[in-house]
């Protein structure tokens, strides 16, 4: 079959398809996000027209917000389907590196298709080009590198036939998933090629679920056995298996505890008696109190990042950990008992490896009493009285108000530590927290692609106008692709959790919020985001008492549904107070500076390397 590069890798996005958790098939491909240039118009562009009523292409309006995007699209749907994001050259793909970083410290799939300059090097240098005097081969592109887990230039079309395996494979590898990059070189896109039938017959890629080492399963459980105090963290990959019930009913079966890390938040009904709550900075307290003095712990599906272990002060110094993932990788670190596979065979078969045993019955009870606390606390927090709201009341109304299918997301700021801390979900997995990059922009952007992908339940997301303001423009994406969300903004005057860190560690108010920010006006221009997000195309809502965001929130939730648009919230909240787990994080603090104090003894307090050998 004769084709242009460009239009056998179209129809080879066509070809694949993937199976949901829940059995379904649909395309490994749903859609394709794309901004057109020079670089990728007559290439990939004519070759997507060509599918356009078989493969949706939605045009953005940045390539960064395509791309995260495309990410919030592969969380929601569990990783079992992939945005595809397509650029020129230049700017408009630099603009897709940092979402590819998004999707690389987040361990999900998106294809970056960004063009690249002519192999042939005639016309050189072209629109765009960035010329490197050592190394004629270099390209803007290479930047991709550092944040791809798989990356490929196309220098010639028949390399499709060996790259695009790999491709796939990287994609929807439940160890290796992650960003993959295809640079596509102008004139490369436009060449043609016979490529044989058989690469365009359709596939089905089904989840893998690779069953752990039997050694390692019966040390693991020998392990347990000897356990006072177990407690069971539970991770993204926990979510990504679709394990969740089976992680439950393992705490039930065996009277342990259950706490989950930020991408593994909601995987529990936040009423079950085994639930103790999120943990590390971001979390409960409840959680951690019990991590403090577990003596083995079971982490399924986690890298255990940073704010799920408070920089490794969270648990006891001589606890033993346990590491249940696929990824060999996150399973060896810290000394870790390493058991590689999936989460839902590895615990099916740990569980036949523990036959009936229980652990203490006092130990089990102290998560709901601790859970109790924690919940009685963020009550307070939620009830507090005063003019202006609190982030922690913005979140409890439109956790009041939200459905069991319910959506809700977030990035960056002081929103992450609102929500996982305080949510609280009927176990459906309704939540994408983005810490992994923290990256502001990500709460609309993301949002887009999540609304894509919701046939059921409304996508709610919560921002502060640092991130508003950071990157808005999909807003107007949605609104006119007809992708209906609801963005609830919450204006404190500027980068308000920086500002907490900052002067909490004994520095003095610099640049953060906007009244300690270098201006030529005594009296500086504020944002109305209001009407901002009506230019465009949003339905606003404007809200400044508790009571008012509520009732703006409900009539949001009916006007984006209704009317199939964004519809955005704006209430004007406090911006110093916040909902405090109880939990160390490790900054650099100078010496002079009142936190350098804590941060010693904070790092007194670290383990430094763990064991899980008995």
């Amino acid at each position: 079959m004769k084709l242009t590069t460009a239009q056998a890798l179209v129809r080879w996005l066509l070809a694949q398809r993937s199976e949901t958790l829940d059995g379904r098939e649909v395309p490994l491909f749903p859609g394709v996000f794309a901004i057109f240039g020079h670089g990728n118009v007559l290439g990939l562009g004519t070759a997507l027209e060509e599918h356009r009523d078989e493969l949706p292409v939605w045009r953005g309006q940045t390539e960064q917000g395509m791309a995260l995007a495309a990410v919030g699209y592969a969380k929601a749907t569990h990783r079992r389907q992939v945005g595809v994001v397509t650029s020129s050259i230049g700017p408009g793909a630099l603009n897709m590196v940092t979402a590819a970083g998004v999707a690389h410290a987040n361990r999900l799939p998106v294809l970056l298709l960004p063009g690249d300059t002519f192999t042939s090097r005639a016309p050189d240098p072209v629109l765009q080009q960035v010329e490197h005097f050592g190394d004629p081969t270099a390209t803007v592109n290479d930047a991709f590198r550092a944040v791809s887990r798989y990356f490929d230039r196309i220098t010639r079309p028949e390399q499709l036939l060996s790259t695009l395996p790999q491709v796939a494979r990287v994609l929807t590898d439940p160890a290796d998933a992650g960003p993959v990059t295809l640079a596509l070189p102008q004139d490369v896109q436009a060449e043609t090629y016979d490529f044989p039938d058989a690469l365009f017959e359709p596939v089905t890629h089904r989840p893998q679920r690779p069953r752990p080492d039997r050694r390692a399963l019966t040390e693991a459980a020998g392990l347990l056995r000897t356990a006072r105090k177990p407690l069971l963290v539970l991770g993204g990959g926990v979510r990504y298996s679709g394990a969740g019930g089976r992680a439950l009913a393992f705490a039930e079966r065996h009277g342990i505890p259950v706490t989950e890390t930020t991408a593994g938040r909601t995987l529990v009904p936040h009423g079950h008696p085994l639930h103790a709550g999120p943990l590390g900075v971001t979390g409960s307290a409840s959680a951690n109190v019990l991590a403090a003095e577990a003596d083995v712990v079971l982490a399924v599906g986690t890298r255990l990042q940073d704010f799920t272990t408070a920089s490794w002060t969270v648990f006891s110094p001589g606890v033993r950990l346990i590491t249940l993932n696929a990824a060999r990788f996150d399973a060896v670190k810290h000394g870790a008992l390493a058991v590689v596979g999936d989460a839902d065979a590895g615990l099916v078969d740990l569980a036949t490896q523990l036959e009936n045993w229980q652990a203490d019955p006092l130990w089990t009870e102290r998560a709901s009493a601790e859970r109790a606390r924690w919940d009685a606390h963020v009550d307070t927090l939620r009830a507090a009285s005063g003019e202006v709201p609190t982030y922690a009341q913005v979140v409890g109304a439109v956790n009041d108000l939200s459905e069991p299918h319910d959506y809700v997301m977030t990035a960056s700021g002081g929103m992450p530590g609102e929500l996982i801390g305080g949510w609280r979900g009927s176990g459906s997995i309704s939540m994408d927290v983005e810490y992994g990059f923290s990256c502001m922009g990500y709460e609309l952007a993301g949002a887009w692609g999540a609304a894509m992908a919701h046939d059921e339940g409304l996508v709610t997301t919560m921002l502060g106008d640092g991130s508003y303001l950071m990157l808005n423009s999909e807003l107007f994406s949605a609104a006119f692709a007809g992708h209906p969300f609801v963005a609830v903004v919450c204006d404190n005057d500027g980068y308000a959790v920086i500002a907490r860190l900052q002067q909490g560690q004994g520095g003095k108010p610099f640049n953060n919020f906007l009244g300690d920010c270098r201006s030529a006006h005594a009296t500086p221009p504020r944002v109305d985001f209001a009407r901002h997000a009506e230019s465009l195309g949003c339905a606003v809502f404007a809200a400044s008492t508790v009571d008012d965001v509520r009732s703006a929130y409900a009539k949001a939730r009916e006007a984006a549904v209704a009317e199939r648009r964004p519809a955005v919230v704006v209430v004007r909240t406090q911006p110093d107070s916040w909902t405090e787990a109880g939990a160390w994080w490790e900054v650099g603090v100078p010496e002079h500076l009142a936190g350098r104090e804590d941060i010693e003894r904070g790092k007194a307090a670290q383990v430094r390397y763990l064991t899980g050998r008995i």
